[in-house]
């Protein structure tokens, strides 16, 4: 199968497989904090060229949602699937304070593995690509708040009917009314 060949690529077989957590309100019981999982298209904005007003307000509102991160009102996650793209990242200045800020404020993350692996099959096969598939499948087994830059992929999401809310940087500090 070559949607499993692909997904072999990712570095998902370093993951501990561990119960993955569900709950509807996208926080772990016991945390008040609201679950995130920014993927590597969102957590590399602020790096890009800020000459369109979009590029600039998505950059804004990333550094807001980490400062908040900081802060402890969010938590995040870091999947293998972090680490492989920003591995492959030429800026190397963009690459190590991306890995810098999640191996600070990133939690691995806990799902099971052969359920997560087998989930991004599915949306690989549902048209998402390999690493969105791995992404998305990861932020599902924490139940965690999908932000995205990638309007593609966000469209997919919302096509595909994926198990949690996928959104722009943008939409999420409008919805969270983050200043």
């Amino acid at each position: 199968m070559q949607s499993a060949n692909r997904l072999d690529i990712l570095g998902t077989k370093t993951m501990l497989e561990k119960e993955s957590v569900k709950d509807g309100d996208f926080m772990h019981p016991g945390h008040a904090q609201k679950i995130i999982y920014l993927d590597v298209c969102a957590l590399c904005r602020p790096f890009d060229n800020p000459s369109s007003l979009r590029i600039r307000m998505e950059c804004d509102a990333v550094l807001l949602i980490e400062d908040h991160v900081r802060q402890g009102v969010y938590r995040t996650f870091v999947s293998p699937m972090h680490v492989t793209e920003l591995n492959a990242t030429a800026d190397l200045i963009e690459q190590q304070d991306v890995l810098m800020f999640l191996r600070a404020y990133g939690e691995n993350v806990r799902g099971n593995l052969a359920e997560i692996r087998t989930r991004a099959e599915e949306l690989f096969c549902n048209g998402l690509g390999a690493a969105d598939a791995a992404h998305v499948a990861f932020a599902e087994s924490e139940n965690a708040i999908f932000i995205t830059c990638d309007d593609r992929l966000e469209k997919k999401c919302q096509k595909t009917k994926v198990r949690i809310p996928c959104m722009n940087p943008l939409r999420f500090c409008e919805q969270e009314n983050l200043r």
